[in-house]
């Protein structure tokens, strides 16, 4: 064998060994656990990259708007924790209506029923959210933006100027 030979052939030897040692130590199943979400964000971008640069049709925007949507929820629970999915359940129908909506906004011609039901169960899957938020601490940041936004109103637009006492 000549030299080339053996020096590709040690080099393949070292690369098995360090996959080995790596798959030992549980770096793969680690990167595994942590990274799948991307099995559904790429695609679902790369669908996205393929219909803008005018190689697929624009029905491609259904699967990829699922299929990125459907990833950054997984992503978001997977890294804080799959408790978020009682509060972010309402996110699956939507990855359905950003889909359908991308898809109205590209199909010609346009069809009208296509663009409203899709905004329909966008809002009905916001609505859903809104209720399922409710349970959580949301509602102590609702009731501080209220106060504030109450106290900008009271002191903040008028300049500090008593607004009631101007005509008496």
């Amino acid at each position: 064998m000549s030299s080339k030979n053996d020096m590709k052939l040690g080099l393949f030897i070292v690369c098995a060994g360090l996959v080995i040692l790596l798959g030992k130590l549980g770096v793969f199943g680690f990167l595994g656990r942590a990274l799948w979400p991307l099995l559904l964000l790429l695609p679902g971008l790369f669908l996205h990259a393929l219909v803008f640069g005018r190689r697929l049709t624009p029905a491609a925007l259904v699967p990829a708007g699922i299929l990125t949507v459907y990833g950054l929820l997984f992503g978001l629970c997977n890294t804080w924790g799959w408790g978020l999915m009682a509060y972010l359940w309402p996110v699956l129908p939507l990855g359905v209506a950003v889909g359908l909506y991308e898809y109205s906004l590209f199909v010609s011609p346009r069809s009208g029923g296509l663009t409203a039901g899709a905004v329909i169960l966008g809002i009905i899957s916001l609505v859903l959210m809104f209720f399922s938020l409710l349970g959580t601490g949301i509602m102590y940041v609702l009731g501080a933006v209220l106060v504030l936004g109450g106290i900008w109103l009271i002191v903040g637009r008028s300049g500090g100027r008593n607004k009631w006492n101007r005509g008496w």
